[in-house]
C-alpha cells in the first residue's frame, strides 16, 4: 500500500509563493529561471547548493548554468574539475541515469544508486563532489532531448539525505518549472500563441511531430495543422527555418 504523505502549510504557501512572482521574470538565456524560483526552492527544499544547467553529453559541455551556492572556485579551478567530471561521468550512475535511460520525469538522489560508503569511494566524489561540499544529491530533469538534458540538482554536506517529502514537492513543481522555463527563454517573436511557442520550443529540442503529439496528448494531424499555422505566422517554409527565426539556432539532432 503507498505511503501517505502530508504537505503542510508553510510548504503550500511557500509553493504558491514560487508559482505566483510575476514581478520576477527570468531575462533570457543568462537567467533561465528567476532567482525568486530557486531561493523559493532553496526555502522549500533545504539544500546548500542548488544549480540548474543544461548537460551536453554528446560535446561534454554545460551549455547553460545558473548557480545558487556560495562557492568560490576560480574559473581555472572550475575548469580542471569539470576535466574531473567528464572523466568520470560515463562511469557515474547517478549522474548518467537520464542518458543511460533516457527517464527525464523521474527525480532521483545519489543514493538511489550508492550507498554513502560506495558515493564517498566513488572517482566522481574525489575528483569532483568532494571539492563542492556535495555529500547529498537529488537531480530533477525538465522535459529536453536525451542527451541534452535540462537538469536541476540540489545537494547537501553531510546530514540527512534528501526525503520522500523533498521528491514529491519537485515532483509536483516540475510542470511549472517548465513552463517558467520556456517563458524565461521565449524571444520577442512574432505574436505565437504560447502553445505554438510551447510547440516549437520541443521542435527545437529535437523532437519530432509524432513524438510531440505523445508528449502533448494530442492527434499527430492536430501538430501539423499547428506547424503550418506557425510556418505562416514566421512566413518560413520548414521546421529548421521557424526554429532560427525564434531561437536563433538550429534543431537539435
Amino acid at each position: 500500500m503507498p505511503r501517505r504523505m502530508t504537505i503542510s502549510d508553510r510548504d503550500v504557501r511557500t509553493m504558491l509563493r514560487i508559482t505566483a512572482s510575476p514581478d520576477d521574470v527570468a531575462s533570457g538565456p543568462d537567467e533561465p529561471l528567476p532567482w525568486s524560483v530557486l531561493h523559493g526552492l532553496r526555502d522549500l527544499v533545504r539544500c546548500d547548493g542548488m544549480t540548474f544547467f543544461q548537460l551536453d553529453s554528446t560535446r561534454q559541455v554545460v551549455s547553460m548554468a545558473q548557480d545558487l551556492s556560495d562557492d568560490d572556485h576560480s574559473p581555472d579551478q572550475l575548469a580542471e574539475l569539470e576535466l574531473g567530471f567528464w572523466a568520470h561521468y560515463p562511469h557515474s550512475r547517478p549522474c548518467n541515469y537520464p542518458d543511460r535511460s533516457g527517464d527525464l520525469t523521474s527525480v532521483t538522489t545519489f543514493s538511489d544508486f550508492l550507498s554513502q560508503r560506495q558515493m564517498r569511494s566513488s572517482g566522481m566524489y574525489s575528483d569532483y563532489l568532494r571539492h563542492f561540499g556535495a555529500e547529498r544529491e537529488m537531480l530533477l530533469c525538465l522535459p529536453s532531448p536525451r542527451y541534452r538534458t535540462l537538469r536541476l540538482l540540489l545537494y547537501r554536506g553531510r546530514g540527512p539525505d534528501f526525503s520522500d517529502r523533498d521528491r514529491a514537492l519537485l515532483t509536483l513543481l516540475r510542470p511549472h518549472l517548465y513552463a517558467t522555463y520556456v517563458a524565461g527563454t521565449r524571444t520577442e517573436s512574432p505574436n505565437l500563441t504560447a502553445r505554438q511557442f510551447e510547440l516549437l520550443r520541443l521542435v527545437a529540442d529535437g523532437h519530432t511531430n509524432r513524438q510531440i503529439a505523445r508528449r502533448l496528448m494530442v492527434a499527430d494531424s492536430t501538430v501539423r495543422k499547428h506547424m503550418e499555422n506557425i510556418f505562416e505566422r514566421l512566413q518560413v517554409s520548414n521546421r529548421a527555418a521557424a526554429v532560427a527565426r525564434v531561437f536563433g539556432a538550429q534543431p537539435a539532432e
